[in-house]
């Protein structure tokens, strides 16, 4: 049976944090490939400045290029209207009812799950692959995979990976200010960025 990770997000833009984030799963899981599905614009931040849908494919198309594992999506672009997590794994589920899906979040979106649209749906099309932290961190994340086990029979897996502390927020500013993006971005995402020009004229905070 085959086994996809679903790496979902804005990915506004995407970044190394992403890749090693996919990859760790990757890898601890067993799985058979990751699939990078982009979402459109959500309501938490529909007030932002994010690229247009196609162009932040581009962007993950440059960035995963050289990961056989790895490939894009257009799954959430190409449907109409606002896109819902719990509609996009029921698709997938319905599609490839063979296909076993694990849905890659970082720890401290598995603390907000419960507040994502339909978690029911979710969890039961999919399991969960959520990153653990050190510290007081891992407790409240442990928790929140137990409370979500015993209150949906959910499949909660946690796995190890790097910290790191790099964000799209972060990056946005620098190219806003023409900074290096070298290390934080693959390099082609890089020259992508500053070639194009993207968030230059992005208020700082957006």
């Amino acid at each position: 049976m085959e086994k996809i990770g679903i790496m979902g997000g804005t990915f506004n833009p995407i970044h190394t944090a992403h890749l090693i984030l996919a990859e760790s799963a990757r890898e601890q899981a067993g799985l058979s490939k990751v699939m990078f599905l982009p979402s459109k614009r959500t309501q938490e931040k529909a007030g932002a400045y994010i690229l247009p849908d196609w162009e932040r494919c581009v962007l993950v198309g440059l960035a995963i290029a050289g990961n056989p594992y790895f490939y894009l999506s257009k799954m959430e672009m190409e449907r109409g209207g606002m896109t819902y997590t719990a509609d996009t794994v029921s698709a997938l589920k319905q599609e490839n009812p063979e296909t076993e899906y694990y849905f890659i979040i970082g720890g401290d979106s598995l603390l907000s799950f419960e507040n994502w649209s339909r978690p029911e749906v979710i969890l039961a099309n999919v399991h969960l692959l959520a990153t653990s932290r050190g510290g007081c961190e891992a407790r409240r994340i442990s928790e929140a995979a137990k409370r979500l086990r015993e209150r949906y029979g959910a499949d909660v897996i946690l796995f190890d990976t790097p910290a790191m502390g790099i964000s799209s927020t972060d990056i946005r500013a620098r190219c806003k200010k023409g900074s290096s993006l070298r290390y934080l971005v693959p390099a082609a995402v890089e020259e992508y960025l500053m070639k194009h020009g993207c968030y230059r004229e992005l208020l700082i905070g957006d």
